[in-house]
């Protein structure tokens, strides 16, 4: 959904905003505008109320729709039904809540319509301002997914932002819904470039350049059209050939000694892409840096697969460059759409990535009952920097030697497809389509080659997956890390949508790393050396 910034543009509307404002001042009360610490939202509505007692007759809640606010988009065909639970979160209006009639527009303070994904936590980030600044007309969850379609009035705190149109659409950004279907290696080979027939030694044998892309894709869990459109705008290597055929270590331009190759560029990319993306949907990343050394607030109004795209190419780009590289005549967007169609209609016809209502279906803790285990790491990065804090880290409890495969059992936490087991990582899909891209998707992390659950097996709860390891990744003990995914999407552990495993709650610590599970009075703390707060038993 593309969101917009509403003003007035009818004489009717002026008037009524400036005998609001006249009203306002008549009776003393300060609205937020550039000074608004201190005053909460309950103060806000209250002052709003009483200087227009009748403004909110025109605004009231039927069977948890408000009149006057856009219908919220239909729910898309791959939603799982049976993991959704009832809506709550568009609730009768709080008693002397008021907001202006839509559209209306309220001095000193702006206007947001609601995007799928957002958050007040995150929008107070974005916009500056403290949570209980952002008001309206209805009850805000405060702490999961917020309504899109929904409109919110806040302070306007920020000065003019620049680069304030969208470029990105969310899904054509993560590994999403949007890319079922896409066949790398088939697009590559019809192309017939310089990428079709490069190929790269990693650690597991030589590589493909269009099995690289898929793998960063998977591993990552962004868009391969996205990386093809990159690589083609930096290097041609998608339809051309390279400008100097006996140097390919830099196809992406980052030029980061002991970098090179496509694999690690593209790593690289990634990485930036979901620095962003991620940053972005929590509110903690709100500029980008130049790689002349400029820095660029992101403006307030724009989606997360906007801001990713915007923040990697700020990294490839001095600010004048970028500029033209995004808005400019040839610019990457234009690019895109030539080789792969307009991502915009391809992102509504999906419609919401995060339907309304959706909750985690029940999961377990991923070993048997009755064994001692340790919670060694609290919520951390789902897939290496740039992911949000979706993990978590389990150890067996058996005095064997640190790093040994342990005989201990990973056992499925969910029933499921089993959609990847490779390079010491399992993908479970819980609604069992065969898409890593669709639904809820649970990722274990250094499984052991021995024994390790082939692809294409279907599990039920507690089926064994294969054994904890320090294969894979970097690892100072035998272990197992799951995180979850959600159309593509890696899942925060401490977020809108909470981690459960067994009934027990995780609760992320500042720190990476660091947190812990919650179950009525019981408390499990996370531990790296496995001390006794973190011993666990799933009963």
């Amino acid at each position: 959904m593309r969101l917009a910034f509403h003003s007035s543009k009818s004489s009717v509307k002026l008037v009524r905003v400036t005998l609001l404002f006249t009203i306002l001042v008549s009776l003393a009360c300060n609205l937020p505008l550039r000074k608004t610490a201190g005053v909460s939202a309950e103060e806000l509505r209250q002052t709003l109320m009483a200087a227009s007692p009748n403004a909110s007759q025109g605004l009231t809640a039927i069977a948890g729709v408000v009149t006057g606010v856009p219908p919220l988009p239909e729910t898309p065909a791959f939603t799982v039904d049976p993991f959704l639970t009832p809506f709550t979160g568009l609730e009768t209006p709080t008693p002397g809540a008021w907001a202006p009639l839509q559209g209306t527009a309220v001095p000193g303070m702006l206007t947001y319509e609601v995007q799928d994904g957002d958050t007040l936590g995150a929008l107070a980030g974005r916009f500056g301002v403290p949570v209980d600044q952002i008001v309206s007309a209805v009850s805000l969850s405060a702490e999961g997914f917020l309504a899109p379609g929904q409109v919110l009035y806040l302070p306007d705190h920020l000065d003019e932002t620049p680069y304030p149109s969208p470029v990105f659409p969310d899904s054509e950004v993560t590994y999403s819904p949007s890319s079922v279907g896409f066949d790398v290696r088939k697009y590559v080979q019809e192309k017939g470039g310089y990428l079709s027939i490069y190929a790269e030694n990693l650690k597991d044998g030589r590589v493909s350049g269009a099995d690289i892309v898929q793998r960063i894709a998977t591993e990552f869990s962004v868009d391969p059209r996205l990386l093809l459109a990159l690589i083609e705008y930096r290097s041609h290597w998608v339809t051309g050939q390279p400008s100097n055929p006996n140097d390919s270590s830099y196809p992406l331009g980052f030029h980061v000694a002991g970098q090179e190759g496509l694999y690690r560029e593209l790593v690289m990319a990634a990485t930036h892409l979901n620095i962003g993306f991620y940053g972005w949907r929590t509110g903690t990343v709100v500029e980008t840096k130049f790689i002349d050394g400029s820095r660029a607030r992101f403006s307030p109004q724009l989606n997360a697969g906007s801001v990713a795209v915007q923040n990697l190419l700020a990294k490839l780009f001095r600010q004048e460059e970028w500029r033209e590289t995004l808005y400019g005549k040839d610019n990457f967007l234009l690019l895109y759409q030539q080789m792969f169609g307009d991502p915009w209609a391809r992102a509504d016809s999906l419609g919401l990535l995060f339907p309304i209502g959706l909750t985690q279906p029940p999961m377990e803790l991923p070993f048997a009952p009755g064994k001692r285990w340790s919670l060694t790491g609290g919520p951390h990065p789902s897939w290496k920097t740039g992911s949000p804090p979706g993990a978590l880290d389990f150890a067996p409890v058996t005095g064997e030697p640190k790093c040994a495969v342990s005989k201990a059992w990973i056992l499925a936490s969910a029933a499921g497809l089993v959609v990847r087991s490779e390079r010491n990582v399992v993908a479970i899909d819980l609604d069992g389509d065969g898409y890593e891209q669709t639904g809820w998707v649970i990722i274990y992390m250094h499984v052991a080659d021995q024994e390790r659950i082939m692809v294409g097996s279907q599990l039920k709860v507690d089926d064994s997956i294969g054994h904890p390891s320090c294969e894979g990744g970097v690892s100072t003990g035998t272990h197992v890390h799951i995180a979850r995914k959600y159309n593509g999407e890696w899942i925060a552990a401490d977020g809108p949508l909470p981690f459960f495993l067994s009934g027990w709650r995780v609760y992320a610590y500042e720190k990476n790393y660091f947190g812990e599970l919650r179950k009525d009075d019981r408390v499990v703390v996370a531990s790296p050396v496995g001390s006794g707060t973190s011993i666990i038993i799933r009963q």
